[in-house]
């Protein structure tokens, strides 16, 4: 079955259920695309995987080769409680790491400010800029 088709098929059944669709600068947002609707910008737009503009992903094998990186969302406590755990993960087999910071840190408070007081270090590693700058990673 060719994309017309396709598409005609899906828009007499799926697509009859969705209703008119707008983007915030009023542009129409249609329910389905595919690459006939890219008219010859298809591959120019879209690429090809490892090519610019790199929408297939950076390596032409991207994850047919190598595993999607499995994150690990971490932070508690002072910055050198997270260092330790960081490294601890690494050395578990961890691929990556993503720093989890206390809410104050996050809205720019010292953790010695009124505001925050009863936050630092709950939710989140507390990082002063001024004393901790680097010392939550590994």
């Amino acid at each position: 079955m060719h994309d017309a088709e396709a598409k005609r098929r899906w828009q007499e059944t799926v697509g009859a259920h969705c209703p008119p669709r707008k983007t915030c600068s009023g542009l129409a947002v249609e329910p389905l695309y595919l690459p006939d609707d890219r008219g010859d910008t298809y591959a120019e737009k879209l690429g090809l995987p490892g090519a610019y503009p790199f929408t297939r992903g950076v390596y032409p094998t991207m994850y047919l080769e190598q595993p999607w990186t499995m994150r690990q969302y971490a932070g508690f406590g002072t910055a050198e409680d997270t260092n330790a755990r960081y490294k601890r993960l690494l050395a578990e087999g961890q691929t990556g790491l993503s720093v989890a910071f206390d809410r104050p840190t996050q809205v720019g408070l010292d953790s010695n400010a009124e505001e925050a007081e009863g936050e630092v270090g709950r939710v989140g590693v507390a990082v002063q800029p001024d004393q901790h700058r680097g010392r939550p990673l590994p």
